[in-house]
């Protein structure tokens, strides 16, 4: 049965806005209440004075790498937080990426102005058309090979480095995602596939590569490449064994770090692979500075180099100018290219 007693209604009106009348009082006095006893007794209330933020011990702990419990399995399970990470994205994204572009800009200028200073080796004499064999079909693959698939790693490994810096603002976030992507697994898959190469040049060079005294007094005269003289030197000057050398050295050093950061599974840890990647960026770097005037010499930089290795022949004359002590063992395989043998056109009998 419901009520209709005007008084109930006003009591419970008066109950509610009493009510809310106390909380409203209470929210704003209480606060005040704390800060008046707290100025009446600062010393009972005054907080204790230090230089840290309480909760930095805790977090310091956390970066310091300490393990604890964690069910999920695997390598550093226990670890929370891996301070190196964040010394090793400083180093990469510092000193690599800011100091690796202008050593390979250095390189760069440093051939050109060369190349416009010096212009290119010619061959001194007139060529007769009389060739000796240079490099035999098999090696010829091994170096193209090689060569293809370093300029692939060089690319993408370089579009991973510096990227965000350069590709992002020309293609825009989005297309630049879709193609780091597909960089990283080519520079992923591509890599083993390289190092087979760097191995077998290895094996197969090393015996033309082993340093005398010749390769110092070709060092000692520039290579020939400062002034009209040409220093001795057998199948291989001074200046590709230094080239085969930072193969055997900085290659390898690079190949053996893109292991360790190919394969995460053989048991090495974070800091293992924070390391290798710095190492990996920054020999990367080196070497592809050097290839660049590797790249100069062997096609812009020499007349009749790259004859070698597109033809497997050189011609006499340059052999005798560039590799003297090495044409005197092969000028026996001599052979005239038939461009040459032929007699000059005027020259021709009349056909019957």
């Amino acid at each position: 049965m419901k009520t209709t007693d005007p008084n109930r209604k006003r009591r419970l009106r008066r109950i509610i806005s009493g009510s809310l009348l106390v909380m409203l009082l209470s929210a704003m006095l209480l606060p005040m209440a704390y800060w008046s006893v707290t100025q009446l007794m600062p010393e009972t209330f005054a907080q204790p004075v230090t230089d840290t933020n309480p909760r930095s011990n805790y977090w310091r702990e956390v970066r310091e790498g300490t393990q604890g419990y964690s069910a999920v399995k695997g390598q550093e399970r226990g670890i929370l937080i891996q301070n190196g990470g964040q010394n090793w994205r400083q180093i990469r994204n510092g000193w690599i990426a800011n100091f690796g572009p202008w050593i390979m800009a250095l390189m760069l200028g440093a051939i050109a102005a060369f190349y416009i200073w010096r212009g290119r080796i010619r061959i001194n004499e007139t060529e007769s058309g009389r060739t000796v064999p240079r490099w035999a079909l098999g090696e010829r693959v091994l170096h193209w090979y090689t060569a293809i698939l370093f300029i692939i790693l060089a690319i993408t490994g370089l579009s991973l480095l510096f990227g965000r810096a350069v590709l992002i603002p020309l293609l825009g976030p989005h297309w630049f995602s879709g193609y780091a992507e597909l960089a990283m697994y080519t520079h992923n898959y591509v890599g083993p596939f390289f190092s087979i190469g760097i191995a077998l040049m290895i094996v197969l060079w090393i015996k033309d590569n082993i340093p005398n005294r010749t390769d110092w007094e070709w060092f000692k005269q520039s290579g020939g490449m400062v002034g009209e003289t040409h220093p001795h030197a057998g199948r291989m000057n001074g200046g590709e064994k230094a080239w085969f050398w930072i193969i055997c050295s900085v290659g390898v050093a690079v190949v053996a770090s893109g292991f360790v950061l190919d394969f995460p599974n053989f048991g090495q840890w974070r800091d293992t692979m924070q390391l290798a990647n710095m190492i990996h960026g920054a020999l990367a770097i080196l070497w592809i500075s050097v290839a660049f005037g590797h790249i100069y010499i062997g096609t812009l930089g020499t007349e009749g180099a790259i004859c070698g290795m597109t033809s497997g022949r050189v011609s006499s004359e340059w052999a005798r100018q560039h590799h003297d002590l090495w044409y005197e063992k092969v000028k026996h395989l001599e052979e005239t290219t038939a461009a040459a043998a032929a007699p000059p056109r005027h020259e021709r009998p009349p056909q019957a």
